[in-house]
This record gives C-alpha cells, structure tokens and sequence, in this order.
C-alpha cells in the first residue's frame, strides 16, 4: 500500500500528487517587491524536490505592507513580470505534476522591518523606513512603529488591495492562493485581542474582530476564478494568556470553509514577544487536528515536521490531510526524493538525474529517522 505521504491530494479543484507542500518561507531577496535571480534557482530547486505542491513565500499586496526592504510583492506590472519568468523556469523543471501556490500577504504593524540577518528590528528612519497600519495603534513591542489605525475606508481599501495581488496570481497561472492571517501579520492582527482593541464594528468582540478576515475571504474567493484553489494560513493559538487559541482557529477555519475557501494551514504564535511556545518537533500538529476534527476543511500541519516517518505519522493518525515542510527544504533540497526511497514510494525523477540512487553514499540514511 502507497504510504500516505504519497497518496494524492484534492486541494478543492487543485489535484495534488502527494501531500508534501514546501511551507512560504521569505526570501528578503526582492527588488522593490520583484522577484531576482536568487529567486529563479531557489524556485527551480524546489520545483524538483518531490513535493506535491511548492508554496512561494509571502508576498505583499502593496509596498507598505512589505515586512522589509527585501519582501516579494504582487503589487506592480514590473512585479508580475519577474514573477513570470521565475515561474516559468520553474514550471520548465518541475517533476510531473508539481503544482504552485502562493502566499498573499500584508504585514501591517510588523511591516518596515530589518531583514534578520540585519537585526531584525523595526527599521529607523535613516534606513528608509514607512509607516505602518493597523487594527489600532499598538506597536508590535517595544522600539517598534506605532502603527496608524485603520478607518474603515482603509479597511476596505486593503481588502480591494488582496483581491488584486490574488487575481493577478492566477492570472499567472499559481493552481493555489491562500492568504496569510497567521504569524502577528495584518489579518492576524485584527483577529487576536492582543493587537485589537477597536470598539467599532471591527473590534470589541471575538466575533467582530473575526470579520475583517471573513469580509476578506468572501471578496477573494468571489473573484479568484474556481479552477484555483483557495486557502489561508491561520493562527492556532498566541501562547499568551488572554490572547488567541485553538477555538478561535476553529472559528476562522469554519467560516472560511462557509465563503468556500478549499483548505487551511494552521500555524501559531508572532503576535507577541510575551508568547510562551513549547517548541519542538510537531509542536503545532495538535493544533491543525483540533481544527480538522471540528470542521472537515482540508488541513496543512507545519512547524519542525522534519522527517518522513514523522510527516508519516502525522498523516495516517488522521492529525491532518496536509503537512507543510520549510527548513527540511532548505537543508535538503530533494527531500521528497530521500522521503519517497524511506516510505517505498517509486518518485519520478528527471533522467539528467537517474543516476543517483538510493543508499548511494555512506550514511545517506540519515533521513529516515
């Protein structure tokens, strides 16, 4: 029997040929939002790792809502058209039938940022910093902006500002959208009371601090055509007393499913540096089965999911549909191939790259742990 890290996938109209996903993970190597050569090898590289389904990373809806100097961004024609050409040549490479999907974005208080190799911190006006938005004027912590808060014009002018960047994805021909409302990001940051302290429509209760992110889902998925599949990344819990758990991603996870969305990924936590996250292998697994269990939306797991007997399990207890890999990735480019040689799994591989066999070097193994 195939092992269940392999068995296809229905992401909505998105038909998968494993359950592998590259998770997005930032880059800080953009243009003014563009795409470069750093992206065309990395995309290329991971077009041919075995994954079922390979996430670009998160990708602003307008300059403002860059996380730093380096974010990727869909807000422009010149966007779109380095976009194109890393696509293309990854799609040129990619193992039969790979599929892409991106990651839409808007960092809102934790926008104007350093990269982290540079600090990390909230940038300082002599290194060309912007101001930044929110649900209220709370800085991420201290030493950052103080974000203006958002009217509701702002509100729905940003909302205008995603459908945008999703059209445009899918006019580039990405099989998968999903919108980031995780990791202390805009969206994020309306849902958890942490970070919303308005008293109007929008803020005040659990319910109106979820209709930003429901307002936003219906507007996408009404124009997003239905050959793309649709989706969110969302928050599993804060790790701080009074702020988001896992019944809140149970809400945001239900009422997606109602505006049509196809799938979540549940991740956890960045909303504050008070969180307390016990870390460790498959941290968030628990998370992403809660979610699953409550409301039947096809669900990724990601966090520290590094081996294949570990995504194995994760999967064949039923913990969730999906599970998202990005460090392994890193560290190991053809991970899905070592994955395929541990589970039994005959992956196709490009003939240029036959040669390399199973077991072909001492202690290649090591992955199957």
């Amino acid at each position: 029997m195939t092992a269940r890290l392999f068995q296809p996938l229905d992401l909505g109209p998105c038909a998968l040929p494993n359950r592998i996903a590259v998770a997005p993970m930032c880059q800080y190597s953009a243009d003014d939002g563009s795409a470069t050569d750093w992206h065309l090898q990395h995309w290329m590289n991971l077009a041919m790792s075995g994954a079922g389904l390979v996430v670009l990373e998160a990708t602003a809806v307008e300059r403002r809502g860059r996380i730093t100097h380096g974010d990727l961004g869909l807000y422009s024609q010149a966007n779109a058209l380095a976009m194109a050409r890393c696509l293309a040549a990854a799609r040129a490479v990619a193992l039969p039938g790979t599929k892409f999907g991106i990651q839409i974005a808007h960092a809102g208080r934790k926008a104007s940022a350093q990269r982290p190799w540079e600090g990390g911190r909230s940038l300082q006006p002599s290194e060309d910093a912007w101001p930044t938005i929110g649900p209220s004027a709370i800085p991420f912590a201290e030493g950052w902006a103080t974000p203006a808060e958002m009217t509701e014009e702002d509100v729905r002018h940003t909302i205008d500002l995603f459908v945008k960047a999703s059209v445009r994805a899918a006019e580039l021909g990405f099989d998968e959208v999903e919108m980031h409302m995780a990791h202390g990001y805009l969206m994020h940051s309306f849902q958890s009371p942490l970070s919303n302290k308005r008293t109007d429509a929008r803020g005040g209760t659990a319910a109106k601090r979820l209709s930003t992110l429901v307002d936003l889902a219906q507007a996408v998925r009404k124009a997003v055509p239905k050959r793309v599949a649709v989706g969110a990344r969302i928050t599993g819990s804060d790790w701080v007393d009074g702020g988001l758990t896992v019944d809140n991603g149970i809400a945001l996870a239900g009422a997606l499913k109602e505006t049509g969305f196809d799938f979540v990924c549940v991740s956890s936590g960045a909303n504050s540096l008070a969180q307390k996250i016990p870390t460790g292998p498959g941290y968030q697994v628990h998370l992403a089965e809660a979610v699953k269990k409550a409301t039947g939306i096809v669900t990724r797991a990601v966090g520290l999911i590094a081996t294949p007997a570990q995504a194995e399990e994760v999967l064949e207890r039923g913990a969730a549909d999906q599970v998202a890999i990005g460090r392994a990735f890193l560290d190991n480019p053809r991970w899905g191939w070592h994955a395929a040689d541990a589970l039994g799994f005959d992956l196709p591989r490009p003939p240029q790259m036959a040669r390399v066999k199973p077991n072909l070097w001492p202690g290649a193994g090591y992955i199957r742990g």
